[in-house]
């Protein structure tokens, strides 16, 4: 197993220690008059005592090689060591890693922790960790954002951080820039992108009508708030940056029904309302961005579903998809999954999607759909089309299987 230890890795150098010279005539006197196990102990033991713990790993690496009768220099490759020691080598490796890890967390040194327990692929003590952590007012966050967030260990906690100490400009940036292997922690992302931008706009709103009315108003919703007052959007003006509205809508229509959700959709119905210079045309289906947004928010909550899935449908039946994309015909596949109509979601994917070279992204591919409608012989007949002799097969299998019938040979 490669743990990734490198003699040039950690620049071991004489200098580097800091141990007055006494220390290196102590050593060897050690070894000389007690032998090479009590000179490698007293070695622990100061380093211990000085906290220098990324050399103390080092030093423990070297008595178990020593143990072993090996080669004793702790940076030399674990692979290069007979077949019989490396086993426990390796074992002695994490041990090690983890004691050292753990002293730096005892030290709040949660970066240096990091390495150790990353090493070993142990990242909960360092999420403890992490969760735990309050900052400085003026503390440089950047690393621990980067341990929690960019690297998943607390990723929950490292977008708060993000939203909290950079603001929703670069957290916009990093969750559209970030993969998140669990869906759940996007719409956890995408859930404070939306409230954070909703009270500012809200606030905001509050500040301008309470200038222009002479009172703060008694409406506490951004839907209350622009009700019956068309004048908020007279003047050439925006109260939130349009770049950041336009980028959070987009977001949105990945939630599932939450309040957020309602959120997101007064957003939307604040953009719509906006000059149109400050409407930007989106690709298809969403070129009418606030309006197409609206429409998709409003059938995920439920709300004039069979108008909403006409609207997309019309979006795919009525463009040539050879021109602007499979886009389209994707949304309104993934629409119809996420109202768990299936066997409408096949037939969509089998017309426009089954003959793309590339499926567009985040969509159920047609295999899929297959299976979970159980409706193999579209499997198959897609199959023949496409020239897939492998899934052609595959298809007509699964189709015995599931009705039963027996399938020779087995």
């Amino acid at each position: 197993m490669d743990y990734g230890l490198r003699t040039t890795d950690y620049g071991l150098r004489t200098t580097d220690y800091g141990l007055m010279n006494t220390i290196f005539d102590e050593l060897q006197q050690t070894l000389a008059e007690q032998g090479p196990e009590a000179a490698i102990d007293r070695l622990c033991a100061r380093l211990r005592e000085r906290k220098e713990y990324d050399k103390l790993f080092y030093a423990l690496l070297m008595k178990k090689r020593h143990e072993l009768g090996v080669y004793p220099v702790p940076t030399d490759a674990a692979q290069l060591l007979p077949e019989a020691a490396q086993k426990t080598y390796e074992e002695a490796i994490r041990e090690t890693g983890r004691l050292v890890g753990h002293l730096y967390l005892e030290e709040k040194d949660i970066s240096r922790a990091w390495m150790y327990y990353r090493m070993v692929g142990e990242p909960e003590p360092v999420a403890r960790a992490l969760e735990e952590y309050r900052f400085k007012e003026d503390e440089d966050c950047q690393q621990l954002i980067e341990i929690a967030f960019h690297h998943g260990v607390l990723p929950r906690k490292g977008f708060d951080w993000i939203l909290e100490r950079y603001g929703i400009c670069s957290a916009i940036t990093q969750v559209s820039g970030q993969e998140f292997p669990q869906l759940e922690v996007r719409q956890y992302c995408v859930q404070g992108l939306v409230r954070a931008l909703y009270e500012q706009l809200r606030v905001r709103l509050v500040e301008d009508i309470t200038g222009r009315e002479g009172k703060a108003p008694a409406e506490q919703t951004i839907a209350a708030l622009m009700a019956g007052r068309d004048w908020l959007f007279e003047d050439e003006f925006s109260h939130i940056d349009v770049s950041h509205l336009g980028s959070i809508v987009q977001m949105s229509i990945s939630l599932s029904p939450c309040p957020e959700l309602q959120l997101a959709r007064e957003l939307c119905e604040y953009g719509r309302r906006q000059k149109s210079r400050f409407q930007y045309p989106g690709d298809p289906p969403f070129e009418n961005h606030y309006h197409d947004y609206a429409v998709y928010l409003a059938l995920v909550a439920g709300e004039r579903v069979e108008e909403g899935l006409a609207h997309f449908r019309a979006k795919v039946e009525n463009n040539d998809l050879s021109k602007i994309g499979t886009f389209p015909a994707a949304v309104l596949v993934n629409l119809y999954v996420r109202l768990n109509r299936l066997p409408e979601a096949l037939a969509v994917a089998r017309k426009y999607l089954a003959g793309t070279d590339n499926p567009p992204p985040a969509c159920p591919s047609i295999t899929e759909l297959c299976k979970e409608t159980k409706d193999f012989q579209t499997l198959a007949a897609v199959a023949r089309e496409q020239q897939d002799p492998v899934h052609f097969v595959a298809g007509l299998l699964a189709a015995q299987q599931n009705s039963g019938t027996v399938v020779r040979g087995h």
